[in-house]
Order: structure tokens, then C-alpha cells, then sequence
């Protein structure tokens, strides 16, 4: 990187930060997807989704490679096997994880990665990598709405979607496991709180690996 004098700027290196994993979790239906789409189509290049592999069956509409990629249980476990995945978890009767060498290639390039993952993989992000993780938590304002939003949604049969309803005790009984908790009732202001943690979390002195180096360059002028 150049200053406008054509010379390296000792600052270039103080700019560079290391990406960071925001996660996002919630219990179904509380807004956790919308949110993070809505924030991936803000940021553009800056963020990235995670983008985790499965083994439930595609749902209509949904592409493999895009929204998930799509394993059979034995692909799914050898390549757990192989330690192909920074987290997994088994989420009613099915297995998902996150593919590990995306990830790690996002954050040394400076890119973030958003995960749209439950409280047991954001348990193992936290454990395997606490500097590179902000962890926020979604809530919906009552129990009506979230009701109301999964059987709106009609995307699970309706077994899936009790089981969806009494887990959901269970995913926000997690809440103070993050460092961060938005109260989604207006999708609107719960992006722009959503931004604003984003921003904060990427000036943290451990995410700048050229500050030291800068700092010590200003304080060494004469």
C-alpha cells in the first residue's frame, strides 16, 4: 500500500487486521438468518458467510455449495475424522459442521467470516479460538412471535417444527455464554446494533498486528 507520495506509509501496516468470526445464534425462527443476510449483502466483500456442511436433506430453493454443502452421514463423519472441520454438532438427528480451511484463509487475508451456528458450535469456536471470536446472541421479543415466524416459514414438517419449539428453551438457556445480546424487534434497528458491535470488534488492539510495530516507529521519532 502506497501513500500519495508513492512511498510505503508505516501506517499501511497498522491498518491491517486479522478478520474475526462474528457468530450468530439464536433459537429457530428468532431472526438470526435474516439478520446475517442482510448484513453479508451490507458489507460486501468485507464479510463472509460461513458456509456449513450438512447431513439434512436439501430444503426447496436451497443450492449445494450455496447455503450448505450437502454430505451423506459417512462423508460427513470421515471428513470429521480428518479433522476437516473447526466445529461440529448434531442438531435433531442431523450433523453440521464448518469447513476449516475457508475460515482459516478468510481471517489471515483480513476478511471476516459470519457463522450462523448453534450455542454447542459457538462452545467449540470459543474454546479453539477465543481472539479471532465475537459471539452474539438473537432473541425474539416473546414466545408468541416465535411461534408465529416458524409456522409462518412452513419450511419443517410439523413434528420438526415442535421440536423446533420446545428446543427453543433449551437454545436460550445459553444467552450468557455470549458477549453480546440483541432483542430482535425491529429488523431495522437490530442491524444497525448488529454494525455496530461489527465495528467496535474490528479496532480491538489484538485484531492489528501492525500497531505494535507502528506504535514503536512514532514513539522512536525524533
Amino acid at each position: 500500500m502506497s501513500s500519495e507520495g508513492g512511498a510505503f506509509s508505516p501506517a499501511a501496516g497498522a491498518l491491517f487486521r486479522r478478520g474475526l468470526m462474528l457468530i450468530l445464534s439464536s433459537p429457530s425462527g428468532a431472526g438470526k438468518t435474516t439478520l446475517a443476510g442482510n448484513l453479508l449483502v451490507q458489507e460486501g466483500e468485507a464479510c463472509i458467510l460461513s458456509v456449513s456442511a450438512t447431513t439434512r436433506p436439501p430444503r426447496p430453493g436451497e443450492v449445494d455449495g450455496v447455503h450448505y454443502h450437502f454430505l451423506t452421514r459417512a462423508e460427513f463423519e470421515a471428513r470429521r475424522e480428518a479433522g476437516a472441520f473447526i466445529e461440529w454438532a448434531e442438531v435433531f438427528e442431523n450433523l453440521y459442521g464448518t469447513p476449516r480451511n475457508l475460515v482459516e484463509t478468510a481471517l489471515d487475508a483480513g476478511q471476516d467470516v459470519v457463522f450462523d451456528i448453534d450455542w454447542q458450535g459457538a462452545r467449540q469456536l470459543s474454546e479453539s479460538a477465543p481472539d479471532d471470536v465475537v459471539r452474539v446472541f438473537i432473541l425474539p421479543p416473546s414466545r408468541d412471535v416465535l411461534s408465529q415466524r416458524l409456522s409462518a416459514r412452513a419450511a419443517d414438517p410439523p413434528d420438526i417444527l415442535a421440536r423446533r419449539l420446545a428446543g427453543a428453551s433449551e437454545e436460550m438457556s445459553h444467552w450468557q455464554e455470549y458477549d453480546y445480546v440483541i432483542v430482535n424487534i425491529d429488523l431495522g434497528e437490530s442491524l444497525a446494533a448488529l454494525k455496530s458491535i461489527l465495528s467496535a470488534e474490528r479496532l480491538k488492539r489484538w485484531r492489528r498486528p501492525g500497531l505494535a510495530a507502528f506504535v514503536g516507529g512514532l514513539m522512536s521519532e525524533s
